[in-house]
């Protein structure tokens, strides 16, 4: 698809299904919702659905679960019958099998127009599913990869900075309590309280958060696309 992206030409570009349980009739109104509408993408809502329920429950809450997390509101991630404007395509890169989040991508790329659309499906003829319960994990671990990156690509630190620093303090504040607490209040040794352990250890996990966002920061800012901004229309100033 992302190869598909770079050779597209025209307006709006179009995807769908190869198992023909998409409709090709569809594609003129998704056409018309983009170049008269100005969407910047058009997502298709199968909104009767010609699936066993294996697989139209996974869906239902995937798709729930992907617009309490994205903000988003489409009811259908999954479909692949989908219009884009050419902008769209040409300024996302779409690998893995992120493809089901092209949405969610388009938006971190500066889109917020995105709309839906009612779409026929139709019952399966040829081919078999590729849907199964594993898709669940792997879109799950994919939504937290889009929407990490999307937020905490440009500033990692403010990730890892901001949890090292509260399991460090943690820590510290612990270990302050458990000295304290044994010159004055109780003689029992520091190592023989569990919560000693707890206290190094959130104190060490702190330290390499903080570490890995240095880390992340100096990649981040060798990273070619560090001040790269999509940009509607460049005045000349």
């Amino acid at each position: 698809m992302n190869e598909g992206f770079r050779a597209a030409q025209g307006d709006v570009v179009i995807t769908m299904d190869a198992d023909l349980q998409d409709s090709p009739e569809e594609i003129p109104e998704l056409r018309r919702m983009i170049i008269e509408d100005g969407y910047d993408l058009v997502s298709g809502w199968k909104k009767s659905r010609h699936d066993p329920l294996s697989k139209t429950i996974p869906s239902k809450f995937f798709n729930w679960f992907t617009t309490k997390v994205s903000k988003i509101k489409l009811h259908d991630f999954n479909c692949g019958l989908k219009a884009y404007k050419l902008k769209v395509v040409k300024s996302i890169e779409v690998y893995g099998e992120m493809h089901r989040y092209i949405p969610l991508i388009a938006k971190w790329a500066g889109f917020k127009k995105i709309g839906e659309k009612v779409v026929e499906h139709r019952a399966r003829k040829y081919g078999r599913s590729k849907f199964g319960m594993s898709r669940l994990i792997t879109g799950g671990l994919d939504l937290a990869s889009i929407v990490f990156v999307g937020k905490y690509a440009k500033r990692p630190m403010h990730f890892f900075g901001t949890w090292g620093a509260f399991a460090f303090i943690l820590g510290l504040i612990i270990f302050l309590y458990l000295t304290i607490s044994k010159f004055f209040f109780d003689r029992t040794g520091l190592t023989q309280r569990p919560l000693f352990f707890f206290a190094i250890v959130a104190m060490i996990i702190g330290t390499q958060l903080f570490v890995t966002g240095f880390v992340a920061e100096l990649i981040s800012r060798n990273a070619p696309g560090r001040n790269s901004y999509l940009i509607e229309e460049k005045l000349g100033l």
